[in-house]
C-alpha cells in the first residue's frame, strides 16, 4: 500500500481536477452509486483520509466506524441527506458541500418549468407533432404577469428564483425559517406564513433541504389548501413531499399540475403514476446539470477535499464546528 494519504473518489472527475488530487494523494476509485463499504477493502478504508462522492453514495455510521483516519467527506452537491452528519460530527469528520455555484442553474430550471406549465409548452409541442394543429387551434394558456409565485424556502436558490420571477412581473411571496429583510427591502418578495403561501400562490415552488423535520412534510393538507388552478413545483428533494398525496391531488384536479425535477425514488420507474399524468412536467434531477455549473461544483468539491486533507480550511463546511478536530487528525496520518 502506498505511503501517501489515500482518498476514496466515487464521482466523475475531469482529468485536470483529478491532477489536483493526485499531486499529493492516492485515489481509490469506486464506481458512482456503488457502495464504498462493499467495494473498498477494509484495509484501504482504514487508511483513507478523505471521501469525494455524489449523493448516490451513502455515508453511514457503519462506514465511518471503519475509517478511523477519515477527516473529510466532500459531497458533490448542495444537499447532503446521503450523509449521516451527526455520526460524522461524532467521529470528528468534516462534511463539505457545494453551495452557491449551482443557484442560478436551479433557478433557471425552476422558471423553465413554470413557463412550461403556464404556456403548456410540452403539450403544444405534441399538439404540433401529432397533427392536432391541422384540426383546429390549440387551447389557450395563461400569462405569468400578475400571478403569485410562492417560495417555500428563501435561501440562495429561492432568491435567484425570485429575481427571475420579478422579471416576468410576478408577485413573489415566501415562507422561511427566518425572514429575509434584505430581499424584502429590495422588493424581491414579501413574507407570509406557511398556510398563506399555499392558499394564495398560483405557483408553489419548493426550495428546502431534506431532513427528519421536512421529510414528507408537504402532503394532503397542503395540497387541499392550494387553488384548483395552482401548480406545484419541486427542485429540492423528492422526499420532502408525500408523493402519494401529490398524485392523488393531481388525479382529482385539486391542483392544476406539477413540475418535478426530483422524486422520492430516483431514477423514477416509468410505471410511477406521475409518468402518465398529462398535467405534470418531469425532469431527471437536472437542476444543476449544465456544463458550466457541474464544472464549478466539481472544482469546489475537489478544492474542499484537498484543502481539508492538507490542513487548509475548506470554503464550504456543513458541520464547521468539526473543523478543528478533523484537522487534528492530520498529525496521526
Amino acid at each position: 500500500m502506498s505511503t501517501r494519504p489515500i482518498v476514496i473518489v466515487s464521482a466523475t472527475v475531469p482529468e485536470d481536477l483529478k491532477a489536483l488530487i493526485t499531486k499529493d494523494l492516492d485515489i481509490h476509485f469506486v464506481p458512482v452509486g456503488e457502495s464504498i463499504e462493499e467495494k473498498v477493502p477494509a484495509e484501504v478504508r482504514a487508511q483513507a483520509v478523505g471521501i469525494l462522492c455524489t449523493v448516490r453514495s451513502q455515508i453511514k455510521e457503519s462506514l465511518l466506524a471503519g475509517m478511523p483516519k477519515l477527516r473529510v467527506v466532500s459531497n458533490f452537491a448542495v444537499g447532503y441527506d446521503n450523509i449521516d452528519v451527526p455520526a460524522a460530527t461524532r467521529a470528528n469528520v468534516l462534511v463539505c458541500n457545494t453551495p452557491g455555484v449551482l443557484d442560478a442553474a436551479v433557478a433557471d430550471l425552476t422558471m423553465g418549468m413554470v413557463l412550461c406549465l403556464a404556456r403548456k409548452l410540452i403539450a403544444h409541442d405534441t399538439f404540433v407533432r401529432d397533427g392536432s394543429w391541422t384540426k383546429g387551434a390549440a387551447p389557450l394558456t395563461n400569462d405569468l404577469a400578475g400571478k403569485t409565485l410562492g417560495l417555500l424556502g428563501m435561501g440562495r436558490i429561492g432568491r435567484m428564483v425570485a429575481k427571475r420571477a420579478k422579471a416576468f412581473d410576478m408577485d413573489v411571496i415566501y415562507c422561511n425559517r427566518r425572514q429575509d429583510a434584505e430581499a424584502e427591502k429590495a422588493g424581491l418578495a414579501r413574507y407570509v406564513d406557511r398556510d398563506t403561501l399555499f392558499k394564495e400562490s398560483d405557483y408553489v415552488s419548493v426550495h428546502i433541504p431534506l431532513s427528519a423535520e421536512t421529510k414528507g412534510g408537504i402532503g394532503e393538507r397542503e395540497f387541499s389548501m392550494m387553488k384548483p388552478s395552482a401548480y406545484f413545483l419541486n427542485t429540492a428533494r423528492g422526499a420532502v413531499v408525500d408523493e402519494e398525496a401529490l398524485i392523488a391531488a393531481l388525479k382529482s384536479n385539486k391542483i392544476a399540475g406539477a413540475g418535478l425535477d426530483v422524486m422520492v425514488k430516483e431514477p423514477m420507474d416509468p410505471s410511477n403514476p406521475l409518468a402518465s399524468l398529462p398535467n405534470v412536467v418531469l425532469q431527471p434531477h437536472v437542476g444543476s446539470a449544465t456544463v458550466e455549473t457541474r464544472r464549478a461544483m466539481m472544482a469546489l468539491a475537489v478544492d474542499n477535499l484537498v484543502n481539508a486533507v492538507s490542513g487548509t480550511q475548506p470554503k464550504a463546511m456543513v458541520n464547521a464546528d468539526t473543523w478543528a478536530a478533523a484537522n487534528q487528525k492530520a498529525a496521526h496520518v
